[in-house]
């Protein structure tokens, strides 16, 4: 199973991205999906979390409000669509999967089964 996240890049306080990860191999239908980051010197962390249906989603407090996760099982992608970013926003976004047997809420990161290489945000103030 890859992994393949995109859509990162420089953009001002205040502006919107939305980061996409393409899934292939395996059945993505049957993955519940997140977003994680990584800030410079700072510990991975939450951000978003999607069911393996979309019927079920969680947000960290940090982007509540301002981040919105969303799946396509056609498409075999995940999105993070992102507004109001803020400079504590900068850092390098991650998605993961998880092999789940049903449409589990559950937000683990360290249960995340598959891993993809990152790609930079960065908010300028």
């Amino acid at each position: 199973v890859q992994l393949q996240a995109s859509g990162g890049g420089l953009v001002q306080a205040g502006g919107s991205l939305r980061l996409s990860c393409a899934v292939s191999g395996g059945i993505f239908s049957t993955y519940g999906m997140a977003w994680s980051r990584q800030a410079p010197g700072k510990e991975r962390e939450f951000v978003a979390f999607i069911s393996r249906s979309g019927g079920r989603t969680a947000y960290a407090d940090s982007v509540k409000g301002r981040f919105t996760i969303s799946r396509d099982n056609a498409k075999d992608t995940v999105y993070l669509q992102m507004i109001s970013l803020k400079p504590e926003d900068t850092a390098v976004y991650y998605c993961a999967g998880r092999v789940d047997t049903y449409d589990s809420g559950r937000y683990d990161l360290n249960g995340m089964n598959y891993w993809g290489k990152g790609t930079q945000v960065t908010v300028s103030s």
